[in-house]
């Protein structure tokens, strides 16, 4: 099988407003019918915060690019039932996209979602994140995408720019809200 790289596999943030990120990738490999999908981010952030962002479901809409509404509606232990709506865009194509999720916390390191309803075939990844020795965090997600009535070429570069989209989406939300935490801390007196 054939791996597609949709970036390099290093690639420098700076060039997105600023962003402090050492790296990003974001790989897709076709599994079947489904396109898997590996993305990671090598963060300055404390995984505190990172945990904090990724489980900001009310919020999501805020940050990630073609999301309209993301909402928790219900929530049972280390379950939320998540319902999002959002567009995923790919030059002239476009598919409108309605999930359900139940999203399984491991705090604070694991988030599994798993689509229950909605207008994909599959929908279901793991978010991680896992502290290095040097202080980073390394955010990662994998997961499973098979949408529902799209050629197989158009449908697998849809869902690879959609999902490469969010992914940096949510970095970029992680470092904001990074600076934004820097910025308030007290600075430190000679």
């Amino acid at each position: 099988m054939r791996a597609l790289k949709l970036a390099a596999l290093l690639v420098p943030l700076l060039a997105a407003g600023g962003a402090r990120a050492n790296e990003v990738s974001i790989e897709t490999q076709r599994r079947a019918s489904a396109l898997e999908v590996v993305c990671r981010a090598l963060l300055e952030a404390p995984a505190e915060l990172v945990w904090q962002t990724l489980t900001d479901y009310d919020h999501l809409a805020d940050f990630i690019p073609g999301m309209q509404r993301s909402r928790v509606i219900a929530r049972s232990g280390r379950v939320a039932t998540v319902e999002q709506l959002g567009t995923a865009r790919f030059l002239f194509v476009s598919l409108p996209i309605e999930v359900t999720l139940a999203t399984t916390e491991f705090p604070p390191r694991a988030i599994e979602a798993k689509m229950t309803k909605g207008n994909l075939r599959r929908l279901e990844g793991t978010y991680r994140i896992e502290p290095r020795a040097d202080g980073r965090v390394l955010v990662s997600w994998q997961g499973l995408i098979e949408a529902e009535a799209l050629p197989p070429l158009i449908g697998e570069l849809l869902m690879r720019s959609a999902i490469a989209d969010q992914f940096r989406g949510m970095v970029l939300e992680i470092e904001r809200r990074d600076a934004l935490r820097r910025a308030r801390a007290p600075q430190a007196r000679p």
